[in-house]
């Protein structure tokens, strides 16, 4: 197979307006935006995940590929390893061929889901794995896993190749996304994607024979420390411009990072106090379908890629 023949998508890097930033740059020469990312596949790793919902991982889990860089930058991001533009990642870059063998070769294993994590800025890339991997005979369950700063005409033109959106909703509060991720215009994004994304699936998940996610949408929220009152925000949004049944995933793995350990607001973990307002208000607002972590998560999903398997 000759993968020049799939490189098509790359020319949307050539002035790229991909997210809300705008950027323009032109990655294709190798000018760098805001996330740093050129045309180039950055991936800090393909792994198989048995840590995600359980529609989503499912008994045999989901091959991940963990894209570098990100076009927010979270303080407490807890994959700030990869995530961090200020950071060089060139030793994270992989060639196609590379990236299509260590995902087949987990979809020859019996996994049937591939995710994408942290596409946003990576989409044309991500069209070109797609591709390929549909070439080659094989019909996975695509999953669309972002921090939800998408703009909503890029969702749009996802329609038809993503099964699964698994999308973060992380602000409807302006000041905090400034404060916390330097975007005080999340919430506009955000929702405009989520509704678009919505458009595309509507509430219903639908499942396979093994209770695993065909089609559909989920979107998870991080409760924060001390930040009640967005999440409340957040769960209203969801039940009264979206839907009381859209599936949920409310996460109370929080834990701060070295790089947030002196922070005011940001340097505790999430209390079960703070945690159980947001169920409370779920109930409230009839959101019923999705997940709630266990409280100790905090405790367990905190990945390393340093090493060759970052959650083990």
């Amino acid at each position: 197979m000759n993968f020049d023949d799939y490189m098509a998508p790359l020319n949307e890097l050539e002035n790229c307006t991909l997210c809300p930033r705008n950027c323009r740059a032109g990655r294709l020469s190798g000018n760098l935006g805001y996330c740093k990312s050129d045309a180039t596949f950055s991936i800090a790793s393909i792994c198989n995940h048995k840590g995600e919902e359980p529609a989503i991982s499912g008994a045999a889990g989901i091959c991940n590929v963990f894209f570098t860089n990100c076009n927010l930058q979270c303080i407490y991001c807890q994959n700030h390893q990869i995530s961090d533009n200020r950071v060089s990642h060139s030793f994270f870059k992989m060639e196609i061929g590379e990236i299509v063998d260590e995902i087949t070769a987990m979809l020859d294993e019996g996994v049937t889901r591939v995710g994408f994590v942290s596409p946003s800025h990576f989409i044309p890339q991500m069209k070109v794995i797609i591709q390929i991997i549909h070439a080659l005979g094989y019909k996975p369950i695509w999953v669309y896993n972002t921090n939800g700063y998408d703009k909503a005409e890029t969702i749009r033109s996802l329609e038809g190749i993503i099964d699964v959106y698994l999308p973060d909703l992380k602000y409807m509060d302006s000041e905090l996304a400034k404060k916390f991720s330097g975007a005080a215009d999340y919430p506009e994004h955000a929702s405009r994607a989520l509704k678009e994304m919505f458009r595309q699936k509507g509430s219903a998940l639908i499942m396979d024979e093994n209770n695993g996610a065909e089609s559909g949408m989920i979107v998870r929220h991080l409760v924060l420390p001390g930040q009640v009152s967005n999440s409340l925000q957040v769960m209203r949004f969801l039940a009264e411009e979206l839907s009381p049944r859209i599936h949920v995933s409310l996460m109370a793995q929080y834990f701060p990072t070295v790089k947030v350990k002196d922070h005011p607001h940001l340097g505790r973990g999430v209390t079960e106090a703070e945690y159980q307002q947001v169920i409370d208000e779920m109930d409230k607002l009839g959101i019923c379908k999705g997940w709630i972590q266990e409280f100790e998560s905090c405790e367990f999903y905190r990945p390393d890629f340093n090493k060759t398997h970052p959650f083990e």
